[in-house]
């Protein structure tokens, strides 16, 4: 007797696992669910999950995974040298992510600091610039970002451009920064 195997499109639209990421985050996923959307599709005889599930058990769970071979993995019925490469880039941008320090960052002190940083850049641009920097709790500068460009004499900001891109940073503070290219400074500008 021959068991036929699941094929994706058999499963719930909603309980696929590229659906399952869109709608709770890629937290939420298996290490199987993970690998699957990774492999992209089953073989004839096995579906994506069962070889995603095929593949885990081989290297015992992701701690052997992370330092196979394209041999171990072409080996495994189901993956070919195209689906090994993109594990394996796949296990190296997982290495390279956790072995990611950041730069010594730029700290701010004084306002001055903080003109500085953007001075030499923006003294020589012909439409106003209006420009965010984004800093961690000990005044480091995490990111710098130009919101919105103008005319020659205006910039039209709305805040909530300016406290997504400070949320999704996790920023503690931010100096917002606007040059003005005509020269005249406006009242209150």
């Amino acid at each position: 007797m021959q068991m036929e195997a699941v094929k994706i499109k058999d499963v719930p639209k909603e309980d696929r696992p590229r659906e399952r990421l869109l709608k709770y985050g890629s937290s939420h996923l298996s290490n199987q669910e993970l690998l699957a959307i990774l492999i992209g599709s089953g073989t004839r005889d096995e579906s994506v999950m069962t070889l995603a599930n095929r593949i885990l058990m081989h290297f015992e769970g992701l701690k052997l995974m992370k330092d196979a071979t394209i041999e171990e993995l072409t080996a495994i019925k189901g993956i070919g040298s195209a689906k090994g490469v993109l594990l394996l880039s796949a296990l190296e941008l997982g290495k390279r992510l956790n072995q990611y320090k950041p730069n010594e960052r730029y700290v701010i002190r004084s306002p001055e600091d903080g003109a500085d940083y953007v001075m030499e850049e923006m003294r020589s641009l012909t439409q106003e610039h209006f420009v965010v920097i984004f800093l961690n709790t000990k005044n480091q500068i995490i990111h710098r970002q130009t919101i919105f460009i103008g005319s020659l004499n205006a910039s039209i900001v709305h805040p909530r451009e300016i406290f997504r891109e400070a949320v999704k940073r996790s920023a503690a503070s931010i100096i917002v920064a606007h040059n003005h290219p005509s020269g005249v400074r406006l009242q209150g500008a």
